[in-house]
């Protein structure tokens, strides 16, 4: 999305407060208030985006290595998931919503395309920013003023500039969940992936992006295997904890370790989270064994 959004100028006297508002209301309260409506769309996007890069099964790990068709695959994904995240219906368009026809728009750019037959009709805007992991939710009246005058080979206009000022904001530059390859250490990335096993790009992961939580979908990714679990557990030696244990590195899970997590002063996970650190003390090491990960601490 563009960086320099012009402010709004949606107000008691816009032309289209009536339809908006209790659309915005409606919407709002459809998905359990403003923060479950922050929570839920951010996730959602994550979701959607992460499904079509399908990293565990094409090694993709982001949204620029899309297939055209696939990037607008997304946009079908998030009108479906966004339809029954509120719980609404099919309509002439996309969903109706208190007896309006709404057209569901979604970008992973710039700006939304909006076809003929949406022209004079509320739109609900989204949009999601994977370089900055910031995302968007609007409404706007796609009134013929508020449109650019050029249009593509199928008659879709876009937003003009003037246009954004009458977008009324649910969310704008919201965090969403970034994606995990993004955030990590280049470098770092390429050793995993480069490693020939699942065992090795396991204990890679782990080795390389300490005291950091590491989600599950990242996991999936990297073991490209459906019960990819097996490879974090211990396995008569050959197992991600037993090659770690050995260079003193424990693989802990954000639900079952928590209390260790807080004790070794590690970052809080989540319940799909894992986090790893190297052990550096002999009452770390005693703590860590009392907690079932044994580590090849030196004995004196």
């Amino acid at each position: 999305m563009k960086q320099n959004i012009p402010d709004s100028v949606f107000g008691f006297d816009h032309p289209d407060f009536n339809v908006l508002i209790h659309l915005e209301m409606e919407i709002t309260q459809r998905a359990g208030g403003l923060l479950a409506l922050e929570h839920d769309v951010a996730f959602m996007l994550r979701d959607c985006i992460d499904d079509v890069i399908m990293t565990p099964k094409t090694g993709r790990r982001s949204y620029e290595e899309l297939e055209k068709t696939e990037k607008t695959y997304i946009g079908t994904r998030v009108e479906i998931e966004l339809r029954s995240l509120l719980r609404l219906s099919k309509g002439r368009l996309d969903t109706r919503i208190l007896g309006h026809d709404v057209d569901i728009k979604h970008t992973m750019g710039s700006n939304w395309m909006i076809p003929t037959e949406a022209v004079g009709c509320a739109c609900l805007l989204v949009a999601a920013d994977e370089a900055r992991a910031r995302c968007y939710l609007g409404l706007i009246v796609a009134r013929p003023e508020y449109l650019t005058k050029g249009q593509n080979k199928d008659a879709k206009r876009s937003i003009s500039a003037e246009g954004f000022k009458h977008i009324l904001w649910l969310l704008k530059d919201h965090p969403y969940p970034a994606n995990f390859w993004r955030t990590a250490d280049a470098e770092a990335v390429q050793e995993i992936f480069a490693c020939d096993t699942g065992n090795a790009r396991m204990a890679t992961l782990f080795r390389q992006l300490q005291r950091r939580p590491i989600p599950r979908t990242a996991v999936e990714a990297v073991a490209q295997q459906k019960d990819f679990m097996r490879r974090i557990r211990a396995d008569g030696g050959h197992g991600t904890r037993d090659i770690l244990g050995r260079e003193q590195i424990v693989v802990l899970e954000g639900r079952k370790d928590s209390q260790l997590i807080k004790a070794l002063e590690l970052p809080s996970c989540g319940a799909s989270e894992f986090i790893s650190c190297r052990i550096e003390s002999d009452y770390h090491a005693r703590m860590a064994e009392q907690s079932g990960h044994p580590v090849a601490w030196p004995t004196s």
